[in-house]
Parts: structure tokens; sequence; C-alpha cells
């Protein structure tokens, strides 16, 4: 019997959605991004938002998403000094992936620990 060609020639690895999973895989980084796509918030109000996270671990991903450009430190000189996260250009170009993925998985996983909307 003929061997049957595929209807698509499937890629060995897709090198931009492997990154994309690398990143987004990691632990808190897309709850940080889509807790941020509402507008700034600062370090207490994440912390609110992203249920779970310890304090350091909190700082460790903001530092590392603000270097890959994905979010902005805004520092307000006050009195009293405040710091806000708002997402960049980059970040905000997320929300649209990060909206769709939140649909799908009310949809299609079962609910999780964190409170539902």
């Amino acid at each position: 019997m003929p061997a049957t060609k595929p209807a698509h020639d499937p890629q060995v690895c897709n090198a931009a959605l492997v990154r994309a999973f690398d990143f987004l895989g990691k632990r808190w980084n897309g709850v940080i991004l889509g807790s941020l796509t509402q507008g700034p918030l600062g370090f207490a109000e994440l912390k609110r938002a992203v249920a779970g996270i310890s304090d350091s671990m909190l700082s460790e991903r903001l530092s590392e998403l603000a270097g890959l450009g994905l979010l902005a430190r805004e520092v307000d000189p006050g009195p009293p000094v405040a710091v806000r996260y708002a997402l960049t250009g980059s970040g905000a170009a997320l929300a649209p992936t990060l909206g769709a993925l939140t649909e799908w998985a009310g949809t299609h996983l079962p609910a999780g620990d964190c409170a539902e909307d």
C-alpha cells in the first residue's frame, strides 16, 4: 500500500513557539502580565492579584519581565515614593493572546485553586 502524504508538513520544531512557551510556561510570568492588562499596578497590588507568589519571586519576575522589555518600572518620587509597573508596547501586544488563553482555559480546563471571575 503506498504511503499517503499528510495534508500538511508538520514542522519538527517551531523555534518561536518553543521560545514563547519557555517564557510563558515559567511560573507566574503570564499571570503577572495578565494582571497588568487593565493598567499599571504597584508591588502590593500585584502581590494581591497574583495569589500565592512570594515577595522575592514577584521581585525576581518583575525584574525579568522588565529586562525583556515587556513591562516598565515607573517611580514616582513622592513623597511617599511609589513604584508602579506597567506593560510596554511589547507587553501590551500579548494582551489579546493572554485573553484568548484565559477564555480557552475557562472553557476547556477544570477550575484550579485560584478564585475564578
